[in-house]
């Protein structure tokens, strides 16, 4: 099995080719892009570190969203920064299974990290006087650990089938590397079965995730149908969760669909676009969102833009 693995050791990037007219605004608003991201999410991972105040359980995991925000896109945008200013658009075998892994992993962290905040907000409201007792350290510190382990392992599952195929071409019709696309290059495309079968189990599992999720959402509606204060809560701590499952299910759905339907009938611009959306409007706004909407972040943003304005 070793002699079929694929000789081929770096892949030509052709997402950027129709971009040369405009290199330098697209470097520019790239590199634009990527600063923003930087300081939102570090910003609210700093200041919930810092603020004894925060470190409670649905801020800790608000932590942990915009660490998962700063792994994706650091896995992303150094690379798209270089492609944009070099003649030639490659990347090596083992970087480009290492740039699948991190972007297949990031979105499955982002969802998994959205059910563990349902479950806490459900605590929360529904079961409070259970709160302290269900959500403990120790808990919080297991959700945690399952929330970025699970997803790494079952990525590194389909990369590790993927890794096995022998591949016939080293062109790739992106400007970065996801699963499918290396899986696209196999020579004997009955050999990709296993790796289908992979995808499917791993869309499977998210897909209960996603289940889990919404079904939390319909009890604490339920709950706080009845309740002014519960109400208040809802809309201070639960829209934000919903508003960031919405982005982030809204950008993976536009991508499956181009890849799945419209792959050859959209310019590539559009396509690029649509590639690109899941990292960037997730890690952007879902600081911003969380940034506005939850009273301690807020007041401790306007706390420290106070003082530095003095």
């Amino acid at each position: 099995m070793m002699d079929n693995i694929s000789q081929i050791r770096m892949f030509f990037l052709s997402g950027l080719n129709e971009t040369h007219n405009h290199i330098f605004t697209l470097f520019f608003l790239t590199l634009l892009c990527y600063c923003v991201i930087l300081l939102v999410n570090i910003s609210i991972i700093v200041i919930i570190i810092m603020d004894k105040n925060l470190h409670e359980p649905m801020y800790i995991l608000l932590c942990t969203f915009s660490m998962n925000a700063l792994y994706g896109t650091t896995g992303f945008y150094p690379k798209l920064l270089w492609d944009l200013l070099s003649p030639v658009h490659v990347i090596s075998y083992s970087g480009c299974l290492v740039q699948a892994q991190i972007i297949a992993s990031f979105a499955c962290v982002d969802l998994s990290i959205l059910s563990v905040m349902a479950y806490d907000r459900y605590v929360a409201i529904c079961r409070p006087l259970e709160y302290h007792s269900v959500m403990s350290k120790q808990r919080l510190i297991l959700l945690v650990c399952y929330s970025w382990l699970t997803p790494f392992f079952i990525v590194a599952a389909n990369m590790f089938l993927t890794s096995r195929l022998k591949l016939c071409s080293p062109y790739i019709t992106r400007f970065f590397c996801v699963n499918w696309t290396i899986v696209k290059l196999a020579c004997i495309p009955a050999e990709t079965a296993i790796n289908s079968i992979g995808t499917y189990i791993t869309i499977l599992i998210y897909f209960f995730h996603g289940m889990f999720i919404v079904l939390s959402y319909i009890c604490l509606i339920k709950t706080c149908a009845n309740s002014i204060e519960n109400r208040v809560k809802f809309m201070q701590t639960c829209v934000p969760h919903l508003v960031s499952l919405f982005i982030l299910l809204l950008t993976i759905l536009f991508d499956v669909m181009i890849m799945r339907f419209g792959s050859k009938d959209f310019p590539q611009a559009f396509k690029n676009f649509v590639a690109i959306e899941i990292l960037v409007i997730p890690p952007l706004m879902n600081p911003l969102i969380y940034g506005f909407k939850l009273t301690k972040i807020r007041n401790r943003v306007l706390v420290v833009m106070t003082l530095k304005t003095k």
